[in-house]
């Protein structure tokens, strides 16, 4: 009995040193490249970890086996191992069950977020949008959505809960092609650029704004944020834990982390400040001189913070003015996302993006304004 648990206890230090590189890679400058490295490990890398797992847990059982059962070990030393041992074990089969559980969140911060993302963020053209593949038409009319993350559909599990998509369904593909350019992470200064790259030029655009939409701006006439950046409130062991394995991780993001509140006073701040106003209309300008040139109607859906909706509308006042005075057609919904309830306005409990229900009531009041059917 003694010699299987030696050759064990050498397949575990083998497998040390596997783990050592599987889960620190960094550590030796390695990278395993895959579409979504380094946000997250790429299917092999996951079976890569099962399977180490899974050898892990048969080199445990084993010793455990010769070390307590079979040679009827007693005292206080084999009553310990036989209550950690299961426990291990346990901890070990839902790591590897929790490799595979996707979970949308804001910002794709999370390792659950990571596998929703490869599962569901389908499809992606080529130019990088969840949109389907750019084909030139004649002959229809060709409307672009712009905007950010709620544009572009994070967190609902097909596009054809968006939106635009819902628009285009209804429109039908005889006179009209629609195309969405929304991009998670974009600001307005970005969005003019890629309107204006972008290879179909519009004979209708649609831009989503939401609150945040300042918030670059913000952070380059010196706002600060306190308090946003992940895992900022982890040190030691235990943030390696959280960072580098997924059960501890899901954990982790079912706490609340970053108020909300420290993000609606660094929104208030910004739109109040006439600077950074100032400098988010001169980007957002840019968007309405492309509409001059190509001589498009542009409507502009305003999609307030869906649990502060009355605050929220009351910040981007500034931005709906400057739009209608430029002779954009402006949607607020507060009225429509209202008759929602609070729990079905959003994807999911860490993902603050509008529901599949909010898309259809943003689809309903846009086609109406844009007296279509």
């Amino acid at each position: 009995m003694a010699s299987k648990i030696v050759s064990s206890l050498f397949r575990l230090s083998f497998l040390a040193v596997i783990f050592t590189f599987l889960f620190y890679p960094d550590k030796f400058n390695i990278v395993f490249e895959s579409p979504g490295s380094p946000q997250s490990d790429s299917p092999y890398v996951r079976l890569a970890k099962v399977a180490f797992w899974l050898l892990f847990i048969i080199e445990i059982l084993r010793i455990f086996y010769y070390g307590v059962v079979k040679s009827k070990a007693k005292g206080v030393i084999a009553n310990v191992v036989t209550i950690t041992v299961p426990l291990l074990v346990t901890i070990i089969l839902l790591e590897i069950i929790f490799m595979y559980i996707p979970q949308s969140h804001e910002g794709v911060l999370s390792k659950a977020s990571q596998i929703w993302w490869e599962k569901y963020w389908k499809p992606v053209n080529s130019l990088g949008y969840h949109d389907r593949e750019i084909v030139q038409e004649s002959g229809k009319k060709n409307i672009l959505f712009i905007g950010d993350s709620f544009a572009a559909g994070h967190g609902l599990k097909s596009v054809d809960e968006r939106f635009s998509n819902i628009i285009a369904n209804k429109l039908g593909t005889e006179k009209y092609s629609v195309y969405n350019l929304g991009m998670s992470g974009a600001d307005t200064r970005d969005e003019a650029r890629r309107l204006e790259e972008f290879p179909v030029k519009p004979n209708v655009i649609v831009l989503e704004y939401f609150p945040n939409d300042i918030e670059k701006v913000g952070r380059e006439k010196g706002l600060t944020l306190t308090g946003a950046e992940p895992y900022a409130d982890l040190t030691g062991p235990f943030a390696t834990l959280v960072k580098r394995f997924y059960l501890p991780n899901f954990i982790y993001w079912q706490l609340p982390h970053t108020s909300f509140g420290t993000f609606e006073k660094f929104v208030q701040t910004a739109y109040t400040d006439t600077t950074i106003l100032n400098s988010h209309l001169r980007d957002l300008s840019k968007m309405v001189d492309y509409r001059d040139s190509t001589k498009s109607e542009m409507y502009a859906v305003f999609i307030p913070f869906l649990f502060q909706m009355d605050k929220s509308a009351g910040y981007t006042k500034p931005v709906e003015g400057y739009l209608r005075s430029k002779g954009v057609k402006v949607i607020t919904l507060t009225e429509e996302i209202s008759g929602i309830l609070e729990k079905n306005r959003v994807v999911g409990k860490n993902d603050g993006h509008a529901s599949a229900e909010v898309n259809a009531a943003i689809a309903e009041k846009l086609l109406k304004s844009m007296n279509r059917p």
